[in-house]
C-alpha cells in the first residue's frame, strides 16, 4: 500500500484554515522580530515568547478535590480534617471535636483483623448453610463467615447496617423473582465495594437465559457479579471461585478494605464538620440579619442598591470565614459578598419577599406588618440568601488559598438561585421571626 503523499492528503477545511493561520502567524512573527526588533533566534525566539505569553494569561482551573489513591494519601487527608476540627475548637471556644475521631483514627490504623466474610439475605431470602459456606470458602487463607440478621423488606431507609461495613467481602443473597425492596436494597450499596450477588438456581441449563433476564433487570456493575449455585455444596464452591480469588493475596485484600473505611471516616467526618459549620454560621445569620433590618428601619434608603450596600456591611464575612476556615483578605470576601448580592438583586429577592410578606400579613389579618417596616424585613431576607450562598460558596472553597473570583462571577447566580429556593420554603419560619422581632422592637420602643 502506497504511503500517502503530501498533496494527497486531503485535510478538513477546517484544520486546514487553522493550520494556514498559524503556518502564516509564525512567518509573520519571524520576520518582524527577526528583521525589525531583532530578536535573537527569530522564529524560535517567536515562539518561546508566544508560549510563555500563554502560559501567564491561561485561564485559571477550578480547585478540585484530588482523591487519594493509597492508604497513606487517605490517612493524610484525614489528618487535615482533624487539623480543621482543631481550628474550629480555636476559633468557636468548643471543645470534645478532635479528641474522640483522632482515636477512631488510631483504631483504623492499628486494624488488623482475619479476612471476613458477610453473607446478607432480605426476609424471605434463602442462603446456604454454614457448614456449606467454610467449605465452598476453604483456601490457603483462613477466613471468618459472618451470617448476618435477615434485612426488613419494609423499611424508611435502605441504607446498609454500620456493623457490615467492617466486612472485606458481601455475598448477597437475590432471590428470584427479584423484588422492589432488594433493588432498593442493592442502590444503596457502593458499586466499588467488594461484594457478589448470590442466586439459587436449580437448573443449571436455565443459567444463561437467567443472568441475561438479571442484566435487564439489575443495575449494570452489578450484571458482572452474578454467582449461581444448585443447592449442592460442590456446586457452591464452583461458584465462588470468584471470591477465593479475591482473597488469593491477603494483604492486597487487607489493604482494599482499609483504603475505603478510611473514604469512608474522609467523607463522613467532612459531613459533620459541615454540620457544625453550618449550625454556628445559622446563629450568626440570625443576629446578623435583624442588625441589618435594624440599621435600615432606623435609616430607610431610597434605592436597592444602596440596600445591597446596607447587606454587605451587615453580614459578618469575618466571622464566617473563621467558621470555615478560609484565611482570605477582608477586601476579598466583601468582593465575593458584594458579587453575591449583586445577583440576589438581579434576580428579584427583595420584590419577591417584599411581596410574599404583605400576602402573609394579609392572611393572618393582622397590623404586625407595617409598611415602613417592609423595606427592613426585605433587608433581612436578602441577608439570609446573601448569607446562605455565601456559605455554599465558602464550603465549596474552604482550604483555598486564593480563590477564582472569575468562576465565582459564572457561579453566582447559580448559588444564590439555590439558596433563594431553600430560604422560600422556609418562609413561614422568617415571617415568624419577624414577628417576634418586631414585637421586640416595639417594646424597645415604649
Amino acid at each position: 500500500m502506497p504511503v500517502p503523499s503530501i498533496s494527497t492528503i486531503k485535510l478538513i477545511p477546517s484544520i486546514a484554515g487553522k493550520l494556514a493561520l498559524a503556518g502564516g502567524t509564525l512567518a509573520f512573527g519571524s520576520w518582524l522580530f527577526s528583521d525589525l526588533v531583532h530578536l535573537p533566534g527569530g522564529g524560535a525566539g517567536f515562539l518561546v515568547l508566544g508560549a510563555g505569553i500563554w502560559w501567564v494569561s491561561r485561564p485559571a482551573r477550578p480547585a478540585q478535590f484530588s482523591e487519594p489513591s493509597s492508604i497513606p494519601g487517605w490517612i493524610r487527608r484525614c489528618e487535615t480534617v482533624l487539623a480543621q476540627f482543631t481550628e474550629l475548637e480555636l476559633s468557636l471556644g468548643l471543645d470534645g471535636l478532635r479528641r474522640p475521631r483522632e482515636q477512631e483514627l488510631e483504631l483504623l490504623k492499628a486494624q488488623h483483623a482475619p479476612l471476613s466474610v458477610g453473607v446478607v439475605i432480605s426476609e424471605g431470602g434463602t442462603h446456604p448453610s454454614s457448614s456449606d459456606l467454610h467449605t465452598a470458602l476453604e483456601g490457603a487463607n483462613s477466613l471468618e463467615l459472618c451470617i448476618a440478621k435477615p434485612l426488613p423488606v419494609v423499611s424508611d431507609a435502605w441504607s446498609w447496617p454500620q456493623e457490615l461495613e467492617q466486612l472485606d467481602v458481601i455475598l448477597y443473597g437475590l432471590p428470584m423473582p427479584l423484588r422492589a425492596a432488594d433493588l432498593l436494597r442493592l442502590e444503596q450499596l457502593p458499586t466499588d465495594r467488594p461484594a457478589w450477588l448470590l442466586i439459587k438456581d436449580a437448573v443449571q441449563d436455565s443459567r444463561e437465559a437467567r443472568q441475561e433476564a438479571l442484566s435487564c433487570q439489575l443495575p449494570k456493575p452489578w450484571c458482572d457479579r452474578l454467582l449461581f449455585w444448585s443447592g449442592e455444596s460442590a456446586d457452591l464452591r464452583r461458584g465462588l471461585l470468584p471470591v477465593r480469588r479475591h482473597f488469593a493475596q491477603p494483604s492486597r485484600s487487607r489493604e482494599i478494605t482499609k483504603q475505603r473505611l478510611l473514604t469512608s471516616l474522609h467523607r463522613r467526618w467532612q459531613a459533620e464538620l459541615e454540620q457544625l459549620r453550618r449550625e454556628r454560621f445559622r446563629s450568626l445569620l440570625q443576629r446578623s440579619q435583624w442588625i441589618v433590618a435594624g440599621v435600615v428601619i432606623a435609616s430607610p434608603v431610597p434605592s436597592v442598591d444602596l440596600l445591597a450596600v446596607a447587606v454587605v456591611n451587615g453580614l459578618m464575612v469575618k466571622e464566617m470565614a473563621q467558621i470555615w476556615g478560609c484565611s482570605w483578605s477582608s477586601e476579598v470576601l466583601q468582593v465575593v459578598a458584594r458579587q453575591l448580592g449583586t445577583a440576589a438583586l438581579g434576580q428579584g429577592v427583595v420584590e419577591w419577599s417584599g411581596q410574599a410578606l404583605l400576602g402573609m400579613a394579609k392572611l393572618d389579618g393582622g397590623t404586625w406588618l407595617a409598611a415602613g417596616m417592609l423595606q427592613g424585613l426585605s433587608a433581612a431576607y436578602l441577608t439570609r440568601v446573601v448569607g446562605a450562598s455565601m456559605a455554599d460558596w465558602m464550603a465549596l472553597n474552604a482550604g483555598v488559598a486564593q480563590p477564582d473570583l472569575d468562576d465565582l462571577k459564572r457561579q453566582a447566580p447559580l448559588l444564590v438561585a439555590k439558596a433563594a429556593e431553600r430560604e422560600r420554603l422556609n418562609l413561614p419560619g422568617f415571617a415568624d421571626q419577624a414577628r417576634d422581632w418586631l414585637k421586640t422592637q416595639r417594646y424597645a420602643g415604649a
